[in-house]
């Protein structure tokens, strides 16, 4: 069990060195030894169907509000209000919180200005789709690296699809002069996030059957709205294409 923990944990310092964010070797050791410190007499009290909901849950929210996600649960789990698995523990750290807490600031005004939302959204892609795979995984890792896979695909799935629907909806939004329907639909998302944690760790029954409706929900708006959806992509695809001009 703290073999896969230490395993995951030891995966994403990779991935983050990939991306050019190094932790120090004392961060990145103790850390470590804080996740394979032991569970926690709450986690054990975790079944199967509340570890999945909690896991879809992350995976789902993290396609839109990664950060929030991440300090929410930490914080929950610091104050026992929810009881986090094994993999999850490493939220609670104080430095993942401030870190995790500077950027939901920075992204709660970021996301309500139109025209910065959506670069605030597609610069933050790149990130908040591994990260929701990362998380439904150590949700899931305690049982072996088998579940912790499936976590992974389960997480990534669906912080795909809420990712493409906050996507293509905003896309759409910002096509009205209008701010309110922007600031509106962020507002929306902000409870979204803190009642989709909520549900799952209270009544992941319920919040299985309406996280099904949703998805099915996301991809029917996806695919009205995909005009808008090509439009960003060949935005951004011009913009990273297009080399710096010579003075």
């Amino acid at each position: 069990m703290q073999t896969a923990d230490l395993t995951l944990w030891q995966a994403l310092v990779a991935w983050l060195h990939g991306l050019g964010i190094h932790l120090g070797t004392g961060v990145a050791n103790e850390v470590g030894a804080q996740m394979g410190a032991g569970v926690s007499q709450a986690a054990n009290q975790l079944d199967m169907p509340s570890l999945l909901a909690l896991a879809a849950a992350l995976g789902w929210a993290s396609g839109f509000r990664l950060y929030a996600v991440v300090f929410l649960v930490g914080v929950s789990g610091a104050l026992d209000w929810i009881a986090l698995p094994p993999g999850l523990q490493v939220l609670q750290n104080p430095a993942l919180l401030m870190a995790s807490g500077f950027m939901l600031f920075m992204e709660f005004f970021a996301d309500k200005i139109p025209g910065i939302d959506l670069l605030w959204d597609v610069l933050n892609s790149v990130i908040r789709i591994p990260a929701g795979a990362a998380l439904a995984a150590g949700a899931l890792g305690a049982d072996g690296a088998t579940m912790a896979l499936v976590g992974a695909l389960l997480g990534g799935g669906l912080a795909a699809t809420s990712q493409a629907a906050k996507t293509t909806t905003r896309a759409a939004i910002n096509t009205s002069p209008e701010p309110f329907s922007n600031l509106g639909m962020s507002l929306v998302e902000d409870g979204l996030v803190v009642g989709a944690v909520w549900l799952a760790t209270q009544h992941p029954l319920v919040f299985g059957v309406l996280l099904v409706i949703v998805v099915i929900l996301m991809w029917i708006v996806t695919w009205m709205l995909f005009k808008f959806l090509r439009a960003v992509i060949r935005r951004m695809s011009a913009f990273l294409s297009a080399a710096p001009k010579e003075v």
